[in-house]
């Protein structure tokens, strides 16, 4: 199994870890940090990287417990001691590289299942550099024999450098309650704010498709064909999470979960998304 794999294009340079979730270990422009980033040889866990998918499903599924089709399942809590099951199943397995080049690669998860998603999947990401930045295209395609539900997203950390400033649109807000599931969507524009002392893990609905971070070296923009986008940070974090997700965190729990972006997948279709980000420097 691949551990590392590097892409570079001009001064841009990604390192990817396969056989870690499929992480993005790290980015760097001019051997500036784009995202968090870690040497893949280097990356002890996926937890610290730059960025890792999201796949079947985005953020948490409530005590891993999940009624489809007339059938009750209970999930793995696949990171203890959180009472959830988190992020899906992908970020936590190794994964193969179907191709590769100097600036581009694809990689591939097989999922056969288990405890912690009981439905087959076949995952890509397909990863490239040029002048443009890096894009990502990541997909889910159903291996099951009926119809099953799905989602996706993408989960980078950008590094909270002096003067962070993140900025985007949105029309609404989730708001969690104690144990971290959604209750609620309030009226919300999105965020412009400072990123040192921001307390914040929401997910915003009505996401225009951009946000960007500025900071005293870096202007950094993150674009995506998504509706939703999940924000993550603390000031005990050294960096602040801005995941493009296809639904709402738990939708599958909710009453109506197709209206919160749940996707239901037939047997062999495929869901996708393109995820680009663009950095330059700060002049």
């Amino acid at each position: 199994m691949t551990r590392s794999l590097d892409l570079t294009f001009q001064g841009l340079r990604c390192s990817l870890a396969p056989a870690l979730g499929g992480a993005v270990a790290g980015l760097w422009l001019d051997g500036l940090p784009v995202l968090r980033s870690t040497e893949a040889q280097d990356l002890a866990n996926v937890h610290v990287s730059g960025s890792f998918p999201l796949l079947p499903y985005s953020n948490r599924i409530g005590q891993g417990r999940m009624h489809w089709d007339g059938q009750d399942y209970r999930l793995a809590l696949n990171v203890p001691p959180h009472p959830h099951a988190i992020h899906g199943v992908a970020w936590q397995r190794p994964w193969s590289v179907l191709q590769a080049s100097p600036s581009s690669a694809v990689l591939q998860y097989l999922h056969s299942p288990d405890d912690s998603w009981p439905f087959a999947f076949e995952a890509r990401q397909s990863f490239r550099l040029d002048d443009e930045g890096m894009q990502l295209d990541i997909s889910l395609r159903n291996l099951a024999p009926h119809a099953v539900p799905a989602g996706l997203g993408w989960h980078p950390y950008f590094p909270k450098r002096a003067g962070c400033r993140l900025s985007f649109s949105a029309t609404g807000r989730w708001e969690p309650g104690p144990e971290k599931l959604p209750t609620h969507c309030s009226n919300s524009a999105g965020l412009q704010t400072d990123c040192a002392e921001l307390v914040i893990d929401h997910c915003f609905e009505g996401w225009s498709g951009e946000a960007t971070l500025v900071d005293e070296q870096l202007q950094t923009r993150l674009r995506a064909n998504l509706e939703r986008l999940v924000v993550y940070t603390h000031p005990g974090l050294e960096a602040v999470a801005v995941e493009p997700v296809s639904h709402v965190n738990n939708a599958i729990q909710q009453p109506d979960p197709l209206a919160l972006g749940l996707r239901v997948l037939q047997p062999g279709q495929t869901m996708g998304a393109q995820i680009h980000i663009h950095a330059e420097h700060n002049p």
